[in-house]
């Protein structure tokens, strides 16, 4: 199995007759899913999502791909192909459209819809072609095959993309579901069709390589929700994702079951479930869904609230209510239930929210406690399955943490794909098919671009570390004039502090070894501003870690006259 090295360079000039392959996200983490796909001077894109920010990340909205290696070559790109409707694989496309609004979409009806709702958000209106699975379409210089597969949100598809080069098959998320809700099953005779021609590269899942067995069906959880739904006193909330239909279908079955009335919460989820229900992929009995603003008017034990939070999100409606800060008020009795999974690195703010909706007394069933959510990513079993139908001559584990590729290229090699035709990759690495071998050859920017309300890519990992510290250990601030001169102290120090714990009183103590550091400085010679700043703080950053054990931001002013 190959796998990139620090010391990888600049990729050397895609050999004629090559197909390269480059992932701007998705490797190395659950998120931010994009591969650039290269043929003879022309580009196709697969996906173009975002990455949600941990707690590390303080401010951040969202984070985007590094288009800084196409970027200059937006003029090259045929198409973007979306392979389902889900954030982490669609929420970067607007930023992307911003720099060229006329690139094609590509992909089904109702992830199309879901992009085009979101695109007038930011006032771009694109240029869309749909497809379903069966379809073959020439995208420019690429022949592309859209192939059904189930997944945790309607309409999702695989692609297979060939070139002269050979044929790749990405298959987007997916599962081997044998009872899916709408009966759109993975097909598998296709990918078998496909592999007997000759899968030359398979790019695919590996959310869940490390689990063994199947993914048990969708459609389990409804005796659950049943369980729940019959032994409910009040007021029922349900989290989940925004786009996940086939959850939000069996809740609303449950409710219509048990007398209940159902009403949307947030903006994305009102969106999104009424274009699913528009589109026919949410089927809805008349009556049953309402306006929140008519709730007040019916009894507790009527009511169903479905809102999104479930990744605790801390401006999602569900943090908001387990922070009293949301018009809908926690009370004892409430039943919440978390119908989703926890993505990792948002463990622990899941958990704050579960322990904020039981503090006010809310009854809070999630995937720890009862089966209310079942995975959109096949298992080990699955992924074998398909490996022997497909064949694959090369292997590209992508969509996972560096546990989840490293376990799917175990599974590979088992099936018979030779080690050295295993790419084990992450963000960045270039990867090039040439006379049927998969080899990296590469490396070209892929780092984080962080959204941070209207600025994008303006907030670096230095601003982050500021803000880090200034979260764990406040800051410290000194105002100090002095004469332009001579150096000499003619105002201050004024010291104050925020955060850090500190009383101000307490910084009598260290005013006068200002005063005496700023003296010495003076008799020296030295008075430019900049280095009189490095001298304050080094003095009181040795008195806060000498008497405080503690390490603040220190800002410096200085001020001459």
């Amino acid at each position: 199995m190959s796998h990139p090295h620090p010391e990888l360079g600049r990729p050397p000039k895609l050999p004629k007759g090559g197909l390269r392959v480059t992932p701007l996200g998705g490797l190395g983490e659950i998120g931010r899913n994009m591969t650039v796909f290269e043929y003879g001077g022309r580009l196709l894109i697969v996906d173009c999502g975002v990455l949600f920010p941990e707690e590390e990340q303080p401010g951040i909205d969202l984070i985007l791909p590094d288009f800084t290696s196409i970027r200059d070559r937006l003029d090259d790109i045929d198409g973007i192909v979306l392979t389902h409707g889900h954030e982490d694989h669609i929420g970067g496309v607007p930023y992307l459209l911003r720099e060229k609004p006329d690139i094609p979409l590509i992909g089904s009806k109702l992830t199309l819809a879901l992009i085009e709702a979101k695109l007038q958000e930011h006032r771009i209106r694109p240029y869309t072609l749909e497809v379903k699975e069966g379809h073959r379409e020439r995208i420019g210089a690429f022949d592309c095959e859209f192939v059904a597969v189930n997944h945790s949100i309607p309409d999702a598809l695989a692609v297979a993309i060939r070139t002269p080069a050979g044929m790749v098959v990405h298959t987007g998320d997916f599962k081997m579901d044998q009872l899916p809700l709408d009966r759109r099953l993975t097909d598998l005779p296709a990918f078998a069709r496909l592999g007997e021609e000759g899968i030359d590269l398979l790019l695919t899942d590996s959310t869940n390589a490390e689990v063994p067995g199947f993914v048990p069906p969708e459609r389990d959880i409804s005796n659950v929700l049943r369980t729940v739904f019959a032994n409910a006193q009040k007021r029922i909330i349900v989290a989940s994702f925004a786009s996940h239909v086939h959850r939000i279908q069996q809740i609303l079955d449950a409710a219509h079951e048990y007398g209940r009335r159902v009403a949307f919460v947030g903006r994305s989820m009102v969106r999104n479930m009424g274009i699913a229900r528009e589109l026919g992929y949410l089927k809805v009995p008349a009556g049953l869904v309402v306006d929140v603003k008519t709730l007040d008017d019916l009894p507790d034990d009527e009511v169903v609230l479905v809102c999104t939070g479930s990744q605790g999100e801390p401006m999602a409606a569900l943090s908001r209510m387990a922070n009293r800060d949301h018009q809908i008020r926690i009370v004892p009795g409430d039943t919440v239930i978390l119908a989703s999974s926890l993505i990792p690195g948002n463990e622990n703010a899941v958990y704050r929210v579960i322990n904020g909706l039981t503090r006010w007394g809310a009854d809070v069933v999630h995937k720890g406690n009862a089966k209310v959510h079942v995975s959109g990513h096949a298992s080990a079993g699955e992924l074998l399955y398909f490996y022997n139908i497909c064949k694959p001559k090369n292997l590209m584990p992508v969509h996972g943490e560096w546990r989840h590729l490293r376990a799917n290229a175990e599974l590979g090699a088992l099936t018979g794909v030779p080690k050295d035709r295993i790419v084990i990759a992450e963000d960045g690495v270039v990867v090039d098919l040439v006379n049927g071998v998969a080899k990296i050859v590469g490396k070209v920017q892929a780092g984080y671009v962080y959204v941070d309300g209207l600025s994008v890519g303006d907030v670096t990992e230095t601003h982050l570390k500021d803000r880090r510290i200034l979260g764990d250990e406040g800051i410290i601030s000194v105002f100090v004039v002095v004469d332009s001169s001579t150096g000499k102290i003619v105002g201050g120090p004024h010291l104050q502090a925020r955060g850090s714990g500190i009383d101000d009183s307490a910084f009598s103590s260290v005013i006068p070894k200002i005063d005496e550091a700023l003296a010495r400085s003076a008799q020296d010679g030295v008075v430019e501003p900049h280095q009189l700043q490095q001298l304050i703080r080094r003095t009181i950053g040795k008195w806060v870690s000498d008497n405080y054990r503690r390490r603040p931001m220190i800002l410096p002013v200085v001020v001459e006259v």
